[in-house]
């Protein structure tokens, strides 16, 4: 049976390493982008089982993101994990509108990720 994949979109490169290696220890095959424009070339040419996603990037932005994931072809496959640093609930309520699956508050450790990741449904 293939690896899950999972998509890390983050704009700091020390998020992206911390959060690679706990996600490969749960079984995933990882791949990164910078940014929402990034992430969304990738997702055109293959498409995650489950994308990691910050909210706040340069180019574009994890809502615009993740807003354009869904509306793609099989864009609505993917089970997307917000990692953020906002405590707003109207803000997270926008991101689960938008289509995230959860969301996880930064900063994360493997135990946080690993009980997301159940449950969403990913692991």
């Amino acid at each position: 049976m293939p690896l899950k994949t999972c998509l890390i979109v983050d704009d700091s490169r020390i998020i992206r390493k911390v959060a690679r290696r706990i996600v490969e220890g749960l079984g995933f095959e990882v791949d990164e982008a910078a940014d929402g424009s990034e992430a969304l070339a990738f997702c055109n040419s293959i498409m995650p089982d489950v994308v990691l996603l910050d909210w706040s990037m340069p180019v574009m932005d994890g809502l615009t993101f993740l807003r354009r994931l869904r509306a793609m072809s099989g864009g609505a496959a993917p089970k997307v994990l917000f990692c953020t640093i906002e405590t707003r609930p109207a803000r997270i309520a926008e991101a689960l509108s938008a289509g995230a699956d959860d969301y996880v508050m930064k900063p994360f450790d493997g135990e946080i990720l690993q009980s997301k990741f159940a449950e969403v449904g990913a692991v």
